[in-house]
């Protein structure tokens, strides 16, 4: 993993950083995660996908990160996995349990991302394929540039896709595009993507890093006590003791109070709550 002092560097506008990398860029409560491969269009290399999880740590760990962004350097949000590395390569398990082989560390990082206890926005133009796909929809949210391809791909290689993923992928687009996609490994345009669920919003080209960009400073001037408590409860974790929890938390934050006095005050609040 490399820091480096803005996304841009990612894409050649600054210091050269080496290839097979996630940099980071932590500014005014955004995390900018941004794959950088470009020679293989992004493709997550072993070690990216094990180094996926320890920056994810990291940042939801940083109270000044209210917004996670993961990107691609480029014209390509991610072409998948690394094929070269799967040669002789197995997984111990279909759902990547419990080897250590690529599907195992490609499971691992999706999870983590998917547990991410902040907002996660993917923006993504070009290629968003196979283990690319897979980060994507392990996303909050997801915002497509016009002219990308989506694509799940295991039935090329006679991979089985992971089943968390598999059911990830068919409570976003439903059973039936799900299959679809598992089927047939072809891809499928943004327009489609969008009909589909599979993106939540499809802008040109050229104002794409604009929108993300302002509705990651949108989201990270909410609460994040409501960001995290709405995430954990439409993912499924709304049982009593979580809903007990949450509801202790909402007491003892100041978040409510906060917000009132701003809306009544008519001014922006300045939420503190920090996980």
């Amino acid at each position: 993993m490399a820091l480096s002092p803005s996304a841009g560097s990612a894409a050649g506008t600054g210091p050269a950083v080496p290839a097979g990398t996630l940099l980071c860029d932590v500014r005014d409560g955004v995390a900018t995660v941004t794959i950088h491969h470009p020679a293989k269009r992004n493709a997550m290399t072993a070690a990216m996908w094990r180094e996926l999880p320890v920056l994810l740590e990291r940042l939801a760990a940083d109270a000044s990160v209210r917004v996670l962004v993961l990107t691609g350097s480029g014209g390509t949000f991610c072409a998948g996995a690394d094929i070269a590395e799967l040669s002789g390569a197995r997984d111990e398990d279909g759902d990547g349990e419990p080897g250590g082989g690529p599907q195992s560390l490609a499971v691992a990082a999706e999870e983590a991302l998917a547990a991410f206890p902040k907002p996660a926005l993917a923006a993504v133009r070009g290629y968003c394929v196979g283990g690319g796909c897979q980060l994507a929809a392990a996303c909050d949210l997801r915002f497509a540039a016009e002219g990308s391809s989506f694509g799940v791909t295991p039935a090329r290689l006679g991979i089985v896709y992971p089943a968390t993923a598999t059911r990830r992928l068919a409570g976003l687009v439903g059973p039936a595009t799900a299959k679809f996609l598992l089927f047939s490994a072809e891809l499928i345009d943004a327009d489609r993507a969008l009909r589909t669920g599979l993106v939540d919003e499809l802008l040109p080209p050229e104002e794409l890093d604009g929108r993300v960009a302002e509705f990651a400073r949108t989201l990270a001037s909410r609460s994040l006590l409501t960001q995290a408590a709405a995430k954990e409860f439409a993912n499924g974790g709304a049982g009593p003791e979580r809903v007990a929890h949450w509801a202790e938390q909402a007491r003892g934050s100041g978040d409510t109070a906060e917000g009132v006095s701003a809306f009544l005050e008519r001014r922006p609040p300045r939420f503190t709550w920090a996980g």
